[in-house]
């Protein structure tokens, strides 16, 4: 079953062959309704196993306890059994969006199967391993198979950059803040689509959780599979290279004006006097963010919770130091195996205002928790959520 679902993929995409896969990131154990359930237990029923590394995604449920969340009985039940269906396939009880701060990180080249949109863009992007932007269900189809259509972002071809996104002319100092990346990325993702670009302009190379950040929020507000930077990313050592020699269909020069547009455009909440919470951690925070977090904090106790979302990688390292405890006692909520816009965590509380520095969180929240949002640096979201009302900083530019 799955080989026929893999096989009329390719089919339908005009894939001549299909190709052997090393890896898999799986997104479809994140529990949508019973039907996904039903599919994930027909495969154990059949005796199906994952034939090359599979990891979860998030799925509804944080197994660890570090929260709760207000699923009905039947819905929780059925997220349970459809959690427990994908650990019996074979795949790895990681439940993370960023599989590549847990250790799955394929080599240069090698081609995957992977959802989760922003694993996908990193994956791609980052460590330059090939990968389509794989949807529920057919992912784990790929798994068990072992093989991928060829066709998309598995192929050069089509890795070439074709668009080149120009950042020389935005304050290099906003640049190296945690608040400029997912505007950027929302800027980006808005005006690419799902083409393939190149960053160029920047004057120092970016570390990897901005680049998480960035390609989150491309892959949220367009379709982003791969970008490039010029000189960071691994297929891109100059502009010239990633072109391949070619001109580029089209060159954005981002403005000041444009960057201060995208960023309002993340704020959907009108003037405030305060907030009813503060989320973090999507992607998952890694344990360097959370170092920035306790710094940020400084012992200081908040008024309003911070949800701070994470894989179960980081918070064994949390628990072993201590940490985890620390934060708890200050008012941070760990949320662990999941996130707060999969599954409802966050009270009901009509008008309410959510506080986030996630380019994703703030693109799904007023959808998924009917909260409204109010965008900031990591900064300005734990001096929010001492103060218990928006405080945020002048940005550089």
């Amino acid at each position: 079953m799955a080989m026929r679902i893999v096989a009329e993929t390719a089919r339908l995409m005009g894939a001549e062959r299909l190709i052997a896969i090393e890896s898999a990131h799986i997104d479809g154990a994140l529990y949508h309704g019973d039907s996904g359930t039903f599919f994930a237990e027909r495969l154990v029923a059949g005796g199906a196993k994952t034939s090359v590394r599979a990891t979860l995604n998030v799925g509804a449920i944080d197994l660890t306890g570090c929260s709760r969340n207000r699923l009905p009985p039947h819905e929780l039940e059925m997220a349970r059994r459809m959690m427990t269906a994908y650990q019996q396939l074979g795949c790895e009880s990681t439940w993370t969006c960023a599989p590549y701060q847990a250790g799955h990180r394929p080599r240069l080249g090698s081609q995957v199967a992977w959802g989760e949109s922003n694993a996908v863009v990193f994956c791609n992007s980052v460590l330059g391993a090939r990968t389509n932007r794989y949807g529920d269900f057919l992912d784990i189809a790929c798994a068990i198979a072992g093989r991928a259509p060829d066709y998309g972002l598995h192929r050069s071809e089509n890795r070439r950059a074709t668009v080149v996104f120009d950042v020389s002319g935005v304050d290099q100092k906003f640049l190296r803040s945690d608040l400029a990346w997912p505007v950027l990325g929302n800027l980006y993702g808005r005006l690419i689509g799902d083409a393939v670009g190149v960053i160029t302009g920047l004057t120092f190379r970016p570390w990897e959780d901005i680049l998480k950040a960035f390609g989150a929020a491309a892959a949220s507000s367009g379709s982003v599979g791969l970008f490039h930077v010029a000189g960071a990313t691994p297929e891109a050592p100059d502009e010239r290279t990633v072109l391949r020699d070619a001109p580029a269909v089209e060159r954005i020069v981002v403005t000041n004006d444009m960057v201060r547009d995208a960023q309002g455009r993340l704020s959907t909440a009108a003037r405030a006097d305060r907030i009813d919470a503060v989320a973090i951690g999507s992607p998952h925070l890694s344990l360097e963010e959370f170092d920035n977090l306790r710094r940020l904090l400084s012992g200081r106790h908040v008024t309003v919770p911070i949800y701070a979302c994470t894989g179960r990688h980081v918070l064994r390292i949390l628990e072993r130091d201590g940490h985890r405890q620390e934060l708890e006692r200050l008012g941070v909520i760990i949320v662990a195996d999941t996130c707060i816009v999969v599954t409802p965590i966050l009270p009901a509380k009509p008008g309410a205002i959510l506080m986030t520095n996630s380019g994703k969180f703030a693109h799904y929240a007023p959808s998924n928790t009917g909260y409204s949002v109010l965008y900031g640096s990591m900064g300005d979201c734990v001096e929010s959520a001492v103060w218990g009302k928006p405080i945020f900083k002048v940005a550089s530019w």
